[in-house]
């Protein structure tokens, strides 16, 4: 029986819908884990959609020490010159062999705590990373790749890949469920198979 672990999903205002759902769910309904949702805004935050959600935890590692994952979600907030400085909490989950991850703008927060050095990782585009952070460490190891990249504990992805991110992270979580992993991945490639060749209208 796999070991509970706890998964912190990190959100900001403005979070985007789609970037959490498939993981946060997976991860709780088929790996038994526990999710939290955690934020350095006290206040309920309001997605894209208009959707609200009232964070269970701060972003303050003291808060933190159980988690043995942490997820930080996209959202335009994090390309503002007032975003958020999350590093503390990614680089203590880093520390300590968790996973960290990042999806969408969410991985900006991971190159501003110096998660990328050195680190196979992907983005919404090689030009658009470097435009937000043009001086990070690890440019060069990024990957222009339509998926999620996983190097060691560091996960990472852009927007449009919700899916394989979260395969990607649970796989790195849950190394010795590959197998389960493996069949959410062909799930996946089902889905967007049957809608590339116009099966998706019960025809």
């Amino acid at each position: 029986m796999t070991a509970s672990k706890t998964i912190g999903v990190l959100f900001i205002e403005g979070y985007a819908d789609w970037e959490y759902g498939l993981l946060a769910a997976s991860a709780v309904e088929w790996f038994g884990a526990r999710a939290i949702a955690i934020s350095p805004h006290a206040a309920p935050l309001t997605s894209i959609a208009g959707f609200s959600l009232s964070p269970t935890r701060g972003a303050n590692p003291a808060e933190n020490m159980d988690l043995d994952a942490v997820a930080v979600i996209g959202s335009d907030g994090w390309t503002a010159k007032d975003a958020p400085d999350v590093a503390p909490l990614l680089k203590a989950v880093a520390a300590r062999g968790g996973v960290v991850g990042g999806i969408c703008a969410g991985t900006l927060a991971l190159a501003r705590a110096g998660l990328f050095a050195g680190v196979s990782h992907t983005s919404n585009g090689r030009d658009w990373i470097l435009g937000h952070e043009p001086a990070y460490a690890g440019a060069a190891s990024y990957k222009d790749v339509p998926h999620a990249v996983a190097d060691g504990n560091i996960v990472s992805a852009a927007g449009s890949a919700p899916g394989t991110f979260a395969a990607a992270f649970l796989e790195t979580l849950y190394p010795e469920m590959a197998g389960q992993i493996g069949e959410m991945r062909a799930m996946f490639a089902r889905e967007h198979a049957m809608a590339k060749h116009g099966h998706g209208d019960g025809s």
